[in-house]
Order: structure tokens, then C-alpha cells, then sequence
């Protein structure tokens, strides 16, 4: 037993300590010597009904015993601790990876509106139901690109979704293996020991069996989500429908079969979405199949040994079924009687979770405010303040971490409270430590992009003022200039208009607040809900820097 870690769990019960010594010597003070005999019986006759002598005074064994009770059973309650016990905190590590097909193919309208549609909508499911683990997102056609990487944020994904078109994709085609290969990339730089991926496309061919055969034997389940229906539909295409090289009108067709390889080949399974179809999970795994060790545990947690105490409480709870001292029972409930009159809320809950505990329980249940005053983590404080929308705030608790996670969060509070050449500045640190970061590529592009269109309605607005103010000089050639004593009366005159016209200080800050905070809202309705462009644009750099490889031979 190490006494330099001997601490008490729960001290507040130790107030209760000093009712153990008062409470059985105030009982043993106004005890009548006689009992209740000296009320109803006259003194001259009280001495013949007593046993033993009248005036004795009682003894101080039931006292002793009883404050000994009381003493012992504080000190149990207030949880004795020495020695701390092992965090053996986990949670799911299913790492996943959604590979969409944005063929030209996906438009076909057998299911309604069309495949691509439906297939977002069975994803958007998906993403709600998915409680943890990680997720990430490829999209392809004629090659494949990193949509979202691997991601606890489900709505980072969500919010996706709603941009994926086609036209985004630089090259026509369909190559589902080049986007299975860039999905187990994602896994291996994850570090994850096994993952699985989901195709969702209408069809496949042989390469594609053949790269999910080969990630089947590193671990990496590949499964099929099939769209579409046997019968087919056209494929829209501007005015018109897809034709081919003969000018007929090319009708997809789900090929059920090339998908049923694939999946077979990945040891996954396949799911049909149709219109008719249940709605199953498309998983080969059940969430929760691979756990570790949580990030955020719950800290340091200390073997109680407060029940210990109750052990020594035995034989003297066991003199208290003698005469006279069966007083003791009541007694060890008084302090836990007393306690629950006195005790405060926040108290309580210090008892039982640390303040930063407090403060994700807070998060879960939206009460932003609550949380932040409670964190003591700069991170969790963070994240309360952001949800709160205090985005100074928030910058300033992540400005005390130097991780990586903290510099792209400043940079994202930053960005929402309008600075956004600091937020700039905070992506370029995250991204000078990790270059292939996508959240932080597409954050700094958008943020670069709204700090372009901020600056052209400025210079726009100044020229604008320059066209009104221009006016012509009122005096003419001929005119004489005017007297010393009178630019002297003008310019006092000037003056005087000045400073009754400037506001002081406090107006001054109150009023730019105030516009500020009125150009702040009309700057976040303008950010763009769908990032489709900035997509395009992205898939567009990564294809020129690929070499800019050509379409495949079927562009749908």
C-alpha cells in the first residue's frame, strides 16, 4: 500500500465526520438516568421500581461503540483509494470505404428519378444508422478520386453526397478497379489491420473480380451494392439518350452476374437495390467487428475499498443487539440523511465524473454552453464553443493544443468568424505537416475562394463611391480667391461640423459590431451548400497531374 496515494473518492461525505463524535455524546448527555420512569412516577418512590442505583450516570461503552460506528461508516462512504485501476475503455475500429460508380450508366432511369439518385439515398440511410467507426469515400468513372478520407464525421460524407454528378468525373468510363485499389490505399495509410469495401454501380467485368480477389488476400473485403433493374433504361444525355458507335440508342442493363464475380471474388456479399428490394444492410461485416482502445477514456478511475470498511463494521454492529445500544442502526443512516439535504448538483456530479465527463455529456445532450464552461480539455472546450457558434471563442481553446487536429480546427473557426487569412494560415501549418490532408485542401480552397469573391465585391463597392463622389468644381477661372479670414472662418467651420459629427469611440465599436455581425450572416448564406465546383475543379487538378489519361472506349 503506497500512503502517498491514499485519497478519499467521495470527501464530501467527510463533513459527516465530526456528527460522529456529537451525535452519541448528545444522546448520552440528555439520556435520563432512570429512563421514561421519571415522568409518570414521584421521586420517593422511583428508587423502589429502578434497578441498580438511581443516580448513576450512563456508562460510555454504547457511546464509544456507536461513535466508533458512526466513524467508520463516513469513512466508507467517502471511499477510501490507493490503488488505481487499468482503463480497459474500447470502441468499434470498422474502417469502411463507399466506392459510388458516377458513370454516365448511373443516369438511367429504370429506378426513379434515376440509379445515381437512388443510390444516394440508400447511402444517406446508411451514414445514419453508423454509430462508430470509420468511413471514407471514392468516386469514379474513367478513374477514380478521394471524395472524403476515412472519417468518424458521418456528415462530413453526407454533406457530399448531394454533389456527386457525372460531370464532376474529368474522364468518361467506368474502372471500378482502379477505385477499389484507391479505397484499400485509404485503408493501408489508416493503419487498419482489416476493412471492407462497397461497390455501388450498375455493372463490372473482369478486371474488377480480379482486384478484389487480390484485396481479398491482404484482408480487405470487397462487397456489391448492384442498381438498377435487368430490364434496363436509356441512358439521358442532353436532348437526347447515349448512343454508340452506330448511332442506336445504348440501354443499361444491370449486369447482376459481373457483380455477383466481384463480390464472390472479395469473399463479400452482394445486395440488389431495386425498387421491389428490402432494405438490408449491404455489410458483409456487422458493425462493431474490430475494436481498440478509446482516445478520449474515461481517465483515471481508483479501486474503492470503502466496501472493505464494512467488514470491520460487523462485530460492531453485532454488540449493538445488547440492551440499549440498538440506537446504532439509525445512526448509520443519518449521514446519508443529512447529505442529501445539504448536497448541490454540480457538487454531486463532481463526485461521481471528472469536469471534462461532465462536459461530453453536456455535448450529447446540445447543451453547448454548459459544456464549455465545464471542459477543462482546450479540445472538448473547443468543440462546445464551435457548436455554440462562438467561433473567437473556440479559436482561442484550440489555439492552446499544437496538434495537427487543433490547427485544422482553428482554421475552421477561423473561416466561420470571417478571418480568413488566418484561417488560410492555419490550414497551410496543418497541411505543411500532412500535404495529402483532403479536409484541409478543400477547406483552404473554399475559404481562398470566398476571400476572392469578398475582395472583388470590395474593390467593386469602392469603385462604385469614386463614380458618385466625382463632381465638378464649383468655382470658375474668373473668380478671385478668397480672403485669408475667410479660409480661416471656413476651415473652423469645418472643424466644428467634424467633431459634432464624428461618434465617440463607443458608438464606433458598437456600430462596426454591428455590421459586422450583419455582414458576417450575409457571408455564411452565400457559401455554397453544394460543393459540386469545387470538386470538379479538384478531380480536374489531380487528372492533370496524372498525366490526364484519356476516356475509355465506353464512356458510359
Amino acid at each position: 500500500m503506497e500512503f502517498s496515494a491514499l485519497h478519499f473518492i467521495r470527501p464530501w461525505w467527510l463533513i459527516c465526520l465530526p456528527l460522529a463524535l456529537m451525535v452519541p455524546a448528545a444522546w448520552r448527555f440528555y439520556r435520563r438516568p432512570s429512563g421514561d420512569w421519571q415522568k409518570v412516577c414521584d421521586a420517593h418512590l422511583l428508587r423502589w421500581l429502578s434497578v441498580g442505583k438511581q443516580s448513576a450516570a450512563p456508562g460510555w461503552k454504547g457511546t464509544i461503540l456507536a461513535a466508533t460506528v458512526m466513524a467508520v461508516s463516513v469513512l466508507a462512504l467517502a471511499g477510501p483509494s490507493w490503488q488505481q485501476l487499468p482503463d480497459t475503455s474500447y470502441s468499434a475500429r470498422d474502417s469502411r470505404v463507399l466506392v459510388l460508380d458516377l458513370s454516365t450508366s448511373m443516369l438511367a432511369e429504370d429506378l426513379r428519378p434515376n440509379r445515381l439518385t437512388q443510390a444516394r439515398f440508400r447511402l444517406m440511410d446508411m451514414l445514419e444508422s453508423t454509430r462508430e467507426g470509420q468511413m471514407g469515400l471514392v468516386a469514379y468513372a474513367g478513374d477514380s478520386y478521394v471524395v472524403s478520407p476515412l472519417t468518424s464525421d458521418m456528415n462530413t460524407i453526407a454533406n457530399m453526397l448531394p454533389a456527386l454528378q457525372p460531370e464532376i468525373i474529368p474522364v468518361a468510363g467506368s474502372r471500378a478497379d482502379r477505385a477499389m485499389e484507391m479505397a484499400a490505399d485509404l485503408l493501408e495509410r489508416a493503419g487498419v489491420s482489416r476493412g471492407e469495401i462497397l461497390l455501388i454501380s450498375d455493372g463490372a467485368d473482369i478486371s474488377d473480380a480480379t482486384m478484389a480477389g487480390r484485396l481479398a488476400k491482404k484482408g480487405i473485403v470487397t462487397s456489391v451494392l448492384a442498381v438498377g433493374s435487368r430490364e434496363g433504361a436509356p441512358v439521358p444525355s442532353g436532348a437526347g439518350f447515349v448512343s454508340d458507335a452506330q448511332g442506336n440508342v445504348v440501354i443499361s442493363r444491370l449486369d447482376l452476374e459481373s457483380l455477383l464475380a466481384v463480390a464472390s471474388a472479395g469473399n463479400g456479399r452482394l445486395t440488389h437495390l431495386d425498387a421491389k428490394t428490402r432494405q438490408s444492410s449491404p455489410w458483409n461485416a456487422s458493425e462493431g467487428g474490430e475494436f481498440s482502445l478509446r482516445d478520449d477514456a474515461l481517465g483515471e478511475r481508483w479501486k474503492d475499498a470503502g466496501p472493505w470498511l464494512v467488514i470491520f463494521l460487523l462485530p460492531l454492529v453485532a454488540a449493538g443487539f445488547r440492551r440499549g445500544l440498538l440506537f446504532a442502526f439509525p445512526l448509520l443512516l443519518l449521514p446519508g440523511l443529512l447529505m442529501s439535504q445539504i448536497a448541490r448538483a454540480d457538487l454531486w456530479d463532481d463526485l461521481w465524473q471528472r469536469r471534462d465527463q461532465q462536459a461530453q455529456t453536456a455535448l450529447k445532450a446540445e447543451r453547448a454552453i454548459d459544456a464549455a464552461q465545464l471542459a477543462i480539455d482546450p479540445d472538448i472546450a473547443g468543440e462546445a464553443y464551435y457548436r455554440a457558434e462562438e467561433y473567437t471563442a473556440a479559436f482561442e481553446s484550440w489555439s492552446l493544443s499544437a496538434d495537427e487536429n487543433a490547427f485544422y480546427n482553428q482554421g475552421n473557426a477561423l473561416a466561420l468568424a470571417g478571418e480568413f487569412d488566418a484561417a488560410i494560415a492555419a490550414y497551410d501549418r496543418v497541411l505543411a505537416s500532412n500535404p495529402e490532408m483532403e479536409d484541409a485542401l478543400f477547406n483552404r480552397a473554399l475559404v481562398d475562394q470566398l476571400k476572392k469573391q469578398q475582395e472583388q465585391e470590395n474593390e467593386e463597392g469602392e469603385n462604385s463611391g469614386e463614380q458618385n463622389e466625382g463632381e465638378p468644381d464649383s468655382e470658375q477661372e474668373g473668380e478671385g480667391e478668397p480672403q485669408e479670414g475667410e479660409q480661416q472662418s471656413e476651415q473652423e467651420d469645418e472643424q466644428q461640423e467634424g467633431e459634432q459629427g464624428q461618434p465617440s469611440q463607443q458608438e464606433m465599436e458598437m456600430a462596426w459590431s454591428e455590421e459586422d455581425e450583419q455582414a458576417m450572416e450575409q457571408w455564411l448564406r452565400r457559401i455554397p451548400d453544394n460543393p459540386g465546383g469545387l470538386l470538379r475543379r479538384k478531380f480536374r487538378n489531380q487528372h492533370q497531374r496524372r498525366g490526364a489519361p484519356p476516356d475509355e472506349k465506353k464512356t458510359w
